[in-house]
């Protein structure tokens, strides 16, 4: 055998095993900053809406530890049939959060009188250095108790249910009040990651998370509120809605009947 056939006997075996080995997964953004990185509940659901939770999970990912949180680690499906997989349960979720958050989306009507998930708002709540939400999913929190007495914001269509649960509705993209900070509709869940995570990091680290989204909107229509979009468009939508909105309203009055005191 020459110099070159052993050269690549020699190295047949170690290609083979390294082919046998796992892979490394792929590496991912370093962090943004050096410090403490805060702890990050977000509740996960079936029928969740996607963007809720994913404008605000990819500002806060990169600078702190977020956990999908649900009752098991089984994949669930989001609204539009994506598949997400939680990272915590209930149970395990840490108990000190520097913020809890829920997001909304048309499987909330299954957890609104959920006494589990409920609880474990509650508890998480009570305790946490910011609570928050996006979309209808301050109305998860008011059947908490965790409304009460806040000025709050939701989507446009059920910001007027936020009452039933003591808050106050207040017509903004992100409203805080105080320790509360909630979103707007669906989109606004960028605005909203970006406002905590000044909250939490420092307007620094919160404008560069926007940089690196390349968060610049300019929207090809001027549609994106009621008052923008106009009666026309607006009516229509409410008509799209209106299935949800009913039993919107009928899961807000049971919850609100059973809320926290």
């Amino acid at each position: 055998m020459n110099r070159r056939q052993f050269v690549i006997a020699s190295a047949v075996p170690a290609l083979a095993a390294r082919a046998d080995t796992p892979q490394e997964p792929e590496l991912k953004f370093q962090p943004m900053h050096t410090g403490r990185r805060p702890e990050i509940g977000m509740l996960l659901y079936p029928g969740l809406t996607l963007m809720d939770l994913l404008g605000p999970q990819t500002a806060l990912s990169t600078s702190c530890n977020v956990h999908l949180v649900w009752k098991s680690r089984d994949f669930i499906e989001s609204d539009t049939g994506i598949g997400l997989r939680p990272t915590a349960t209930l149970a395990d979720c840490p108990k000190e959060l520097d913020a809890i958050f829920v997001g909304g989306g048309p499987g909330q009507f299954g957890i609104m009188n959920d006494s589990k998930v409920i609880g474990f708002l509650a508890d998480r709540g009570s305790r946490a250095k910011y609570v928050t939400s996006v979309c209808s999913g301050s109305l998860l929190l008011g059947a908490a108790g965790l409304m009460r007495g806040y000025k709050a914001t939701s989507h446009w269509a059920c910001r007027e249910y936020l009452p039933l649960f003591g808050a106050t509705p207040v017509d903004a993209r992100v409203v805080v009040d105080r320790n509360r900070v909630t979103g707007g509709g669906v989109t606004a869940g960028l605005d909203f990651g970006l406002v905590l995570l000044a909250k939490l990091l420092g307007e620094d680290i919160a404008k560069m998370s926007q940089l690196a989204m390349e968060y610049d909107p300019k929207p090809p229509f001027h549609a994106g509120t009621p008052k923008e979009a106009g009666p026309e468009i607006t009516k229509k939508v409410r008509d799209w809605l209106g299935p949800l909105d009913g039993v919107m309203r009928q899961v807000c009055e049971q919850s609100a009947k059973a809320m926290p005191r």
